[in-house]
């Protein structure tokens, strides 16, 4: 019985440490610095994120951030989007974490023509 739980935890750690992957809609997403000109119509604020207090220091900080671009990606698909204009992002520490253990993109999601 203790092996089979230190397997499932094991695996429950290495699939926390994969950065999130986009859908379909998501890869065709694009993300911008500046804001897109244009026939375009602002949507809304996204937030993507990966990472948290369990998985973040077993996450790789490039892992975190391609998963935390690929969510706002997701998300903003998922608002009808195709464009990003990234604002921000941040990576935190966790209490008493050894390195970043969460990183978040904050954007405004757009729908160009």
């Amino acid at each position: 019985m203790i092996m089979k739980t230190g397997v499932v935890v094991s695996v429950l750690i290495l699939v926390g440490c994969s950065a999130i992957s986009p859908t379909p809609a998501g890869r065709s997403v694009e993300l911008l610095t500046e804001k897109p000109t244009g026939n375009c119509k602002a949507l809304g604020d996204v937030v993507g994120s990966q990472g948290n207090w369990f998985t973040g220091d077993y996450t790789s900080n490039e892992n975190l951030l391609i998963g935390a671009r690929n969510d706002l990606r997701n998300k903003a698909s998922k608002m009808g989007g195709n464009y990003v204009w990234v604002q921000d992002s941040s990576n935190t520490n966790a209490w008493g974490s050894k390195g970043t253990s969460n990183t978040t993109v904050l954007g405004v999601v757009y729908r160009c023509e």
